[in-house]
C-alpha cells in the first residue's frame, strides 16, 4: 500500500526526521489559508498523487497551465491560484502512464533555500535478504537517468539483521553523500531514524528525493514517497486510515475485500490461476503465444467456491479482457470447487468472451465432468501450453 507525500512525512517528522512544515488542502481557499500560516515568503504548492515525476509532468487539461504538479509561490494568493488550477485535473508523469491520475488534494509547504539535492532510499533487496540504503550525490527529478546512464553515482549499503542499523552504517552513507563534519554527523542521525521507521511500520520502500542541504547547512527531507508490506497492514490500523482508494484501481480494491492477489494489466487475456508462480509462468506463456495477461490473479490454495466466483466476476468486468484462462492444479485447492465457481459466475454474469479452462490435481476428473456438463461454451485444455495455444487463438492473435 502507498500512501501520499504529506503522509510520509508527517511519519517521518514524529521518528526526528528534518521535515518542512506544511499543510495538506482540498480547495484553493484551503491552500491560501494554509499558506498563510508558514513562515514564507516562498510556498511550494505540491500535487499529491501516487506517482513519482510530478515536477516534469503535465496536465493533459490546457487550463491547469504548462508548469508541472510542483510548483513554487511567492503568495499565499499565487499558492491558491495554482492550487485551483491543479484541483481536479489530471496529471501525467512517466510513472502514470498516459492515463494519468486526477489530482485531489494538494500539499502546501513551506519553502527551502537549497544548495544541493541528494537521494537517500530504504528498501528490501530481495537478492541478498537485507534492508537497504541507496544513496547518491545525484538527487532531484534526473534520478533515473541517473540510474541508467551513470550508475557508478549510486551506493548500496546493506544491513544485517543480526544487528540492524549501526553507527558505521550512517558514516558510510554521509560518505556515500559527499557529507561530512557536522552535516555528516546529522545524516548518522537521519539514517538511524529512517532505518527505524521503516522496521517498525513494515515499510517496503522509503524513497527521499531529494534530500537537501540548505544554504545555512541543514539536511532537509524535502520530497518522501513510502510504501507499505500489505501483508503486515493488520499490525497498523494508523497506516491503513491513510489509504487513498481513489489511488487505486477499482477491481483492485475489489479483489483485496475478497483476499485475492490481484493485479490489473493493459493485455486481453484474462487469467484466473492458484499460486504466484503458476500465475507468472501462466502469463509467460500468454506472452510466448503472441498475446499478453489482462492481469495477474492468484485465488489461493484454499479457495471456497464463492472466492471463485468473485474472482471470475472481477475479470470479466474488465472491458479490456477478450478471453479468460483459468489454469489451475489441485493440490489443496479441489478441481471441483474451481468447477463449481466458474459456472456460478458465469451464469451470474454471463459469458461474453471466450472461456479455455485447464484443470490438474485432486478431483480432476470430477471437475472436468461437472464443467463438461454444464452445457456451457467452454473451451477444455490438456495442458498450460495446450491452454494457452487455445485461448490465443479463440481471440484472433497469435503465430504465424
Amino acid at each position: 500500500m502507498n500512501i501520499h507525500e504529506y503522509q510520509a512525512k508527517r511519519i517521518l517528522k514524529e521518528f526526528g526526521a528534518p521535515v518542512a512544515e506544511g499543510r495538506p488542502v482540498y480547495t484553493a481557499a484551503e491552500a491560501e489559508a494554509a499558506a498563510k500560516e508558514l513562515p514564507g515568503p516562498l510556498y511550494v504548492v505540491k500535487a499529491q498523487i501516487h506517482a513519482g515525476g510530478r515536477g516534469k509532468g503535465r496536465f493533459k487539461e490546457p487550463e491547469a497551465g504548462e508548469k508541472g504538479g510542483v510548483r513554487l509561490a511567492k503568495s499565499p494568493e499565487e499558492a491558491a491560484a495554482f492550487a485551483r488550477q491543479m484541483l481536479g485535473k489530471t496529471l501525467v508523469t512517466k510513472q502514470t502512464g498516459p492515463e494519468g491520475k486526477v489530482v485531489g488534494r494538494i500539499y502546501i509547504e513551506d519553502g527551502s533555500d537549497i544548495a544541493r539535492e541528494l537521494y537517500l532510499s530504504v528498501l528490501v533487496d530481495r537478492a541478498v535478504g537485507r534492508i537497504a540504503f541507496i544513496a547518491s550525490t545525484e538527487g532531484g527529478m534526473n534520478i533515473e537517468e541517473v540510474a541508467e546512464e551513470t550508475p557508478d553515482r549510486i551506493v548500496t549499503i546493506h544491513v544485517d539483521p543480526a544487528t540492524g542499523c549501526m553507527p558505521h552504517h550512517g558514516r558510510r552513507v554521509a560518505k556515500a553523500l559527499g557529507l561530512d563534519g557536522a552535516l555528516a554527523k546529522e545524516c548518522a542521525g537521519l539514517v538511524a531514524a529512517l532505518y527505524r521507521a521503516f522496521v517498525e511500520k513494515d515499510m517496503s520502500l522509503l524513497e527521499i528525493n531529494p534530500l537537501i542541504v540548505t544554504k545555512d547547512g541543514r539536511l532537509r527531507v524535502l520530497d518522501a514517497k513510502a510504501g507499505f508490506d500489505s501483508n503486515a497492514l493488520f499490525r497498523h490500523p494508523d497506516i491503513l486510515d491513510l489509504r487513498d482508494a481513489s489511488e487505486e484501481d477499482p477491481l483492485e480494491i475489489r479483489a483485496s475485500e475478497f483476499d485475492l492477489s490481484y493485479v490489473k494489466l493493459d493485455g486481453n487475456i484474462g487469467c484466473m490461476v492458484n499460486g504466484a508462480g503458476l500465475a507468472m509462468a501462466t502469463m509467460d506463456i500468454i506472452k510466448h503465444y503472441g498475446a499478453e495477461p489482462a492481469n495477474f490473479l492468484d485465488v489461493g490454495g484454499g479457495a471456497t467456491k464463492e472466492k471463485v466466483t468473485e474472482a471470475f466476476k472481477i475479470i470479466t468486468s474488465d472491458p479490456g479482457v477478450k478471453g479468460i484462462l483459468v489454469n489451475i492444479f489441485g493440490g489443496i485447492m479441489r478441481c471441483d470447487i474451481i468447477a463449481e465457481g466458474i459456472i456460478a459466475a458465469v451464469k451470474e454474469v454471463g459469458l461474453e468472451v471466450p472461456l479455455v479452462v485447464r484443470l490438474e490435481g485432486t478431483n480432476v476428473e470430477l471437475g472436468k465432468k461437472i464443467l463438461s456438463g454444464s452445457g456451457l461454451a467452454i473451451i477444455p485444455a490438456d495442458d498450460l501450453e495446450d491452454a494457452a495455444q487455445k485461448v490465443v487463438k479463440a481471440v484472433g492473435w497469435g503465430t504465424e
